[in-house]
């Protein structure tokens, strides 16, 4: 299977920086999958199936034709190829002090921000927040931080994708970082961790009360 991965990509015309961006993976981890070092996750098999259009046959043991239908890569990179800006302030944003995201967003220009950083190169951001839980370990750690863009309409989700969202359980809000992708079950979204020790959960998709696509994220380390 690792070998195809590989075939994968040079038939997509994908740069290795670019496939595991799509991919919410490393380059080096990336690089292990295509030698055999690493195997690929379910989660990175979906990605490749739903967004690629692969057969997952071919994928398994090179049945078949290795597509099953023309990939698109217009709408699959549409949103990351935003033009970078050459400075900006990021304004940074305390969930617990605007008593979650759906105010947050609902009331941004209205909330002060907690401080503001300052990124070059970057794709127009609207804001950034501490990532707090453990579901997308080691990719993130509580205490790091997601810069996003807010999106008005879910229709515009990119099957695959992080996201930082906010979910409705029980009239409580529970906010989250999670990869997105498409559900077997009409209405609703899967949710998608990094960290193997949590398991996917299908929501349905009238839960979701604010949604923004995480555009890049900041590791926080302490020193000792």
């Amino acid at each position: 299977m690792d070998s195809r991965v590989k075939l994968i990509r040079k038939a997509l015309g994908l740069t290795q920086e670019q496939l595991a961006q799509r991919l919410g993976v490393g380059k080096t981890a990336l690089s292990m999958i295509e030698t055999g070092r690493a195997g690929l996750s379910s989660r990175n098999r979906n990605i490749l199936v739903q967004e690629f259009n692969v057969n997952p046959e071919w994928i398994d043991d090179g049945r078949g034709k290795m597509f099953n239908a023309e990939p698109n890569l217009t709408n699959a990179f549409r949103l990351r190829s935003d033009n970078s800006l050459p400075l900006q302030s990021v304004p940074l944003y305390s969930i617990e002090g605007t008593a979650g995201l759906v105010p947050l967003f609902t009331n941004n220009e209205e909330i002060t921000p907690v401080n503001y950083i300052h990124i070059p190169n970057l794709p127009k951001c609207d804001g950034a927040v501490y990532v707090v839980g453990d579901s997308m370990y080691p990719l993130l750690k509580s205490g790091d931080i997601v810069l996003y863009k807010q999106l008005h309409d879910v229709n515009d989700i990119f099957w695959g994708d992080m996201y930082l969202l906010s979910i409705d359980i029980d009239d409580e809000e529970y906010v989250t970082v999670k990869y997105i992708q498409k559900s077997d079950r009409e209405g609703y979204i899967r949710l998608v961790s990094q960290n193997p020790h949590h398991a996917d959960k299908d929501v349905e998709l009238s839960r979701v009360r604010a949604l923004a696509l995480v555009k890049a994220s900041i590791r926080m380390n302490s020193m000792r």
